[in-house]
């Protein structure tokens, strides 16, 4: 086991708990690499511990010349060029588990608002009043009467399908892999085209690899029903923004509600702006202290890959 005291370069914030126990273990620098505390300490970091919006790529490593671990604290690595990695024999840890629960939560709030929706009351009302209020929030289908689809059916989608089905949905789903019955809950594989068109609510949890990106393409959205409800908690760049709002600007019944965007934060001329069925969140939907802690603990696989020791969870290229 190695002895050395460990540089460890942390670029964006982290639950204070596993970065007091990372303390422990290492020199801790926090420091984002457009920073003079990362320009000066780069030569000398082992380790490198990053979220969403740090851009693991040829430039930053070629900065960081002792480099042997990179750990993301969350689940996807696609800001993670992990055949650069390989390459330098940088192993690449992640948390691929650590917010299915608190995503899967966000969705079931977002088919409750859109498919539920309620009229909370702060005054008192008339007989007449009140009877208006229940008509108009009473929506014509219940979930039981309608058809959830699931485009890539990991370890969220899996998890959505079997709520889903709880529910009572039908649920479809498409995936690139085969799927063991066990991991489908009930939910039937169709093709994409059919995914579509029968979805009455279409969520989306597809990966960030470059093939994905506009995967919901202009061709795949005209397939959608005209009163779809589209859910994006999985990654901006999977939907083609410009093809959305077109179909959105002319189909007044379809809703899309999007966490997720491309770029983030967006900016004053997103195609989505302005549009009354386009309801847009600032990434929210691994936002629990619960799902936070556990992409933090990411750092006791760094020290591990650093100790010589196997990490729990090493990222493979293919998952990029």
């Amino acid at each position: 086991m190695s002895t050395q005291i460990e540089v460890i370069l942390v670029t964006e914030p982290l639950v204070e708990a596993p970065l007091d126990w990372l303390r422990g273990q290492a020199e801790v620098i926090e420091a984002s690499p457009t920073s003079q505390a990362f320009a000066e300490r780069a030569h000398q970091a082992t380790g490198l511990v990053v979220r969403t919006y740090t851009n693991v790529n040829e430039s930053l490593l070629a900065r960081l010349p002792r480099l042997r671990v990179v750990g993301r604290a969350g689940v996807g690595v696609d800001n993670i060029d992990l055949a650069a990695c390989t390459a330098r024999n940088i192993s690449v840890v992640h948390t691929p588990d650590a917010n299915t629960q608190a995503v899967v939560e966000y969705v079931v709030c977002l088919l409750a608002d859109a498919l539920r929706p309620r009229t909370l009351l702060d005054r008192a009302v008339s007989l007449e009043e009140w009877e208006s209020l229940r008509s108009r929030t009473a929506p014509a289908r219940q979930m039981s009467e309608m058809t959830l689809g699931i485009l890539g059916l990991g370890r969220i989608g899996s998890r959505i399908a079997a709520v889903a089905g709880a529910i009572g949905f039908r649920v479809l789903f498409n995936d690139l892999l085969s799927k063991d019955p066990r991991e489908c809950h009930g939910a039937t594989a169709v093709t994409l085209e059919q995914l579509c068109r029968d979805s009455d609510v279409l969520t989306l949890h597809i990966d960030g690899r470059p093939s994905n990106r506009r995967f919901v393409s202009e061709r795949l959205i005209h397939l959608l029903r005209d009163d779809v409800t589209l859910l994006n908690t999985c990654r901006g760049m999977v939907i083609d923004e410009m093809a959305l709002a077109r179909f959105l600007a002319t189909h007044p019944r379809a809703r899309a509600s999007l966490d997720v965007h491309d770029p983030e934060p967006f900016t004053s001329d997103s195609p989505l702006l302005g549009l009354a069925n386009a309801l847009l969140a600032p990434h929210l939907a691994s936002r629990t202290s619960t799902a936070m802690t556990n992409m933090s603990w990411v750092v006791r696989d760094v020290v591990a890959v650093l100790q010589g020791r196997a990490p729990t969870h090493q990222a493979r290229v293919h998952e990029a």
